[in-house]
């Protein structure tokens, strides 16, 4: 049974599309429930609980398919320097469930960062009223006390109370029906990419006064950018920790003594990753022949590391950049169209580059 991610997020992402047709589609003549039931019978891979969700609430699941269109742009950037660049996600569920069965570092950010844009997804929708069920935050009223002073909650406050609770219930919902390694694990790891996003409520403040002056002081709390999110996964990733399982199957163990217990905070996998070198479907790697490589960088983009020892072709091109920009008074950046020539170094393929599958 492939993964809830690997097929389901798919869906999800081309809900927003078929679902928001041109005004002449005869899919807005159609009535809310039996709309709903439509779309929410159409998306493979749900369990009975997240079909009900679905169903409930179909205007979440517009919201979740934007989520999955940001957590999908995140992880692309935070792995854009490495061999495996998340770029399976654009070729089909099948490659990018072959990454999410191994338990691996990689599987592990995908579950957080993809849980993580669910909460932000859902809590944005809150605030912006594009759901029912939601709205601003309604604990966040009267009067309250900071190390500034005092002040009144006014504005709109995030729901990240709700954008939690739904994504947890909505998400969890697959994994709570197995109770083997791999679903505890998952289970780890999109509480994890939940409680980042929650890391990040930061209170903004409107200032009331003569002349600006904090007399007075109207706040709110509002969620950070999602790269700030992102950014923190992928610190978790690179310290992500390798466990087991306990003897009596309920909980973890660091497969390392030397190393910590995982907190709540970090992300755990159980299984090493592969190289990602060359093309091979089992580990769900797309090889990095014609990656473009950084020949003056001694990090993973360096061209011996995303190579992988193979070497590297040369070209040079031509391309317009942006050049001799003059700041003018006021208001205004202009620049000139110039012709640049510069070397690209990509990656040459193995000697057989097609694809490896030990099936």
């Amino acid at each position: 049974n492939m993964n809830f991610l690997s097929g389901t997020w798919w869906s999800l992402a081309l809900v927003v599309v078929w679902a928001s047709p041109p005004v002449s589609s005869s899919w807005w003549y159609m009535g809310a429930v039996g709309s709903s039931r439509v779309m929410c019978d159409n998306v493979p891979g749900l369990v009975s609980r997240q079909r009900q969700l679905c169903r409930r609430y179909p205007e979440a699941m517009l919201s979740i398919g934007r989520g999955v269109a940001a957590w999908t742009a995140e992880c692309q950037h935070q792995f854009r320097r490495h061999r495996w660049d998340c770029n399976a996600l654009e070729r089909g569920q099948r490659l990018l469930g072959r990454v999410l069965l191994r338990s691996s570092r990689e599987s592990a950010f995908v579950h957080a960062i993809s849980s993580a844009g669910v909460v932000f997804a859902i809590t944005r929708a809150c605030s912006q009223g594009e759901m029912k069920s939601c709205s601003c935050d309604p604990k966040k009223k009267g009067s309250a006390k900071d190390s500034k002073g005092h002040f009144d909650w006014g504005g709109c406050s995030d729901n990240i109370d709700y954008g939690v609770k739904f994504a947890r219930a909505f998400v969890d919902a697959k994994e709570r029906r197995g109770k083997d390694a791999r679903a505890l694990m998952n289970l780890h790891n999109n509480r994890a990419g939940r409680k980042a996003v929650k890391r990040f409520l930061k209170q903004e403040c409107k200032c009331h006064g003569v002349s600006g002056s904090c007399t007075l002081r109207t706040c709110w709390l509002a969620m950070a950018d999602f790269r700030k999110t992102g950014d923190y996964l992928w610190k978790k990733y690179n310290g992500a920790i390798q466990v087991v399982m306990n003897q009596d199957g309920t909980g973890f163990t660091v497969a390392n003594k030397r190393f910590k217990k995982p907190t709540k905070n970090d992300l755990v996998y159980f299984e090493s990753s592969p190289d990602y070198c060359i093309r091979d479907r089992d580990v769900g790697s797309l090889g990095t022949a014609g990656r473009v490589c950084n020949q003056s960088s001694r990090g993973m983009d360096s061209c011996e590391v995303m190579c992988c020892g193979r070497g590297y072709d040369t070209a040079r091109v031509s391309r317009m950049t942006k050049c001799e920009c003059k700041f003018h008074w006021c208001c205004a950046v202009r620049c000139r169209d110039c012709l640049e020539v510069v070397d690209v170094h990509t990656c040459k393929a193995p000697r057989s580059n097609g694809w490896t599958s030990r099936t």
